[in-house]
């Protein structure tokens, strides 16, 4: 008997479903409240692109004298340089207000949307730095990148 197949994915395309929430205070990371999400701020519509907010492993080698093979082990765990960029407003009034430099909260990713019983991910991280692109052809922009500063909790479910 063949074993079971995948279940089939019901594909999408990110633009109008992906979300993104700021918020300041969580208690327990790995289970976000509904009233702490709300407290937050849904930076998604103002976003253009967004970087990292991955999470990834490195390996390490175990070499032994059984034999010439080096097996690996599952080694230590890094979020990758993480950044978004942002819509500038011409009176400034723009994500500035809400992420300056050295802002500490979490960064939810909310990939499939903000429905409840789905999965997201909670980023802790703090803004590194806020850089203004210089481009002069595209709409104005601002790049803010983060250090994320635990190791993230991912596929937490998202509140009723």
């Amino acid at each position: 008997m063949a074993p079971p197949k995948l279940n089939v994915t019901l594909r999408y395309v990110p633009e109008g479903t992906r979300k993104f929430y700021w918020v300041t205070t969580i208690a327990t990371q790995s289970s976000p409240t509904r009233a702490e999400m709300n407290a937050g701020v849904d930076v998604s519509d103002e976003v253009a692109e967004v970087t990292g907010f991955t999470v990834t492993s490195a390996s390490a080698d175990v070499p032994d004298l059984s034999g010439r093979f080096t097996a690996k082990i599952p080694a230590r765990i890094t979020a990758d340089d993480s950044s978004m960029r942002f819509y500038m407003s011409s009176n400034s009034n723009d994500v500035r207000t809400v992420l300056p430099r050295d802002t500490a909260g979490f960064m939810l990713c909310l990939w499939e949307g903000d429905i409840p019983g789905q999965k997201m991910d909670v980023f802790p991280a703090k803004v590194s730095a806020a850089v203004p692109q210089t481009g002069i052809e595209d709409p104005a922009s601002i790049e803010i990148q983060f250090t994320i500063t635990k190791q993230p909790s991912q596929n937490v479910t998202i509140p009723a």
